[in-house]
């Protein structure tokens, strides 16, 4: 149904049905409770830590709830609830929700934050970008260290853009030639293939003198990137674990570990004051110039398409960083 012609008490919701197949449906608009707030949906970026539910790992049960799993929202305030006074109708917005695959939803109070003016007209999927923010407070990044990241997409190379502009030396080691293209562009020093995590650990020891790096944040969630992660981390280093680990258990030379003395840090939140303070911080650092998002934000689709979205998302085509699903278009 056209947007134009649909009831105002209805909208469409993006449901996940099983592994690999999204049905939009037509659903009573939500209405906020006294502590939330109602936001008409502009778009959503498709995450990766999604794609176990849609591949379909055991441990999931269908259908999803409408609008789930999409946390990475923005729009436009269209209601408020009798307790909420420091917005507006109107306000543009980033929110944290978890059901923004669709036109409408609504969130605590908390979990949203005003975009200034300076954004309009921008996608603004505020959750990964305050991941990156929390993560590089949380790695303790400064001027003159060596940081070597594992991992180079979305996130990986908004890590390399924070970490340079902080005046750190940053490697990139990605198995995909376009992410390190893009690591580069986002002022690494070098990059590595890290298709074969035993010449890639060699390379990146040699490029630090055969000390490891200050600091190495693993972007990736697979127990390759994590150990290789492990294996460039210098004596007395911080190892980071920025990457959604989501199947099943994990190893760790911890003697190697001990021996070495790192710091070890689960750069993951789970408070909603977190995420908030997070893209409080990204807008700071995407207004001063020193994270710039929207070159990474390369395929933009129609919420009809958010299947062929997350099918981009598992196979990562040359070109692609991240793909966000917007709803004006949805059908």
């Amino acid at each position: 149904m056209n947007a134009a012609l649909r009831p105002q008490h209805k909208h469409s919701a993006a449901v996940l049905i099983a592994p690999g197949r999204v049905q939009l449906r037509e659903l009573d608009v939500p209405k906020p409770a006294a502590d939330e707030i109602r936001i008409r949906m502009q778009g959503c970026g498709v995450c990766a830590s999604g794609l176990p539910v849609w591949e379909g790992r055991p441990w999931f049960e269908y259908p999803l709830e409408p609008g789930s799993p999409g946390h990475e929202g923005w729009g436009v305030v269209d209601a408020l609830g009798s307790n909420v006074h420091d917005l507006e109708q109107g306000d543009r917005v980033a929110v944290v929700s978890y059901r923004a695959f669709a036109q409408f939803d609504v969130a605590p109070r908390a979990a949203v934050v005003k975009l200034p003016a300076q954004l309009d007209g921008r996608a603004f999927p505020g959750e990964p970008l305050g991941c990156a923010m929390n993560i590089f407070e949380r790695g303790d990044i400064r001027a003159g260290m060596s940081v070597a990241i594992v991992g180079g997409g979305f996130l990986g190379v908004l890590l390399t853009q924070l970490a340079t502009r902080a005046g750190a030396t940053v490697v990139v080691l990605s198995r995909r030639e376009c992410s390190r293209r893009q690591s580069l562009a986002a002022g690494a020093v070098a990059v590595v293939d890290a298709t074969d995590g035993v010449a890639a650990g060699k390379h990146a020891h040699a490029l630090s003198c055969g000390c490891g790096f200050d600091r190495v944040i693993e972007a990736a969630g697979v127990q390759a990137a994590l150990d290789l992660a492990s294996a460039v981390t210098a004596e007395h280093g911080r190892l980071v674990i920025a990457g959604y680990h989501q199947d099943g258990l994990r190893q760790v030379d911890m003697q190697s570990w001990n021996w070495r003395g790192l710091d070890v840090v689960n750069a993951h939140e789970r408070k909603v004051e977190r995420y908030a303070a997070g893209i409080h911080a990204a807008i700071d650092a995407v207004l001063d110039g020193r994270l710039d998002p929207f070159p990474l934000l390369t395929h933009m689709m129609p919420l009809a398409a958010l299947g062929e979205a997350f099918e981009l998302a598992r196979i990562r085509p040359a070109g692609f960083m991240k793909a966000c699903v917007m709803m004006e278009d949805a059908a």
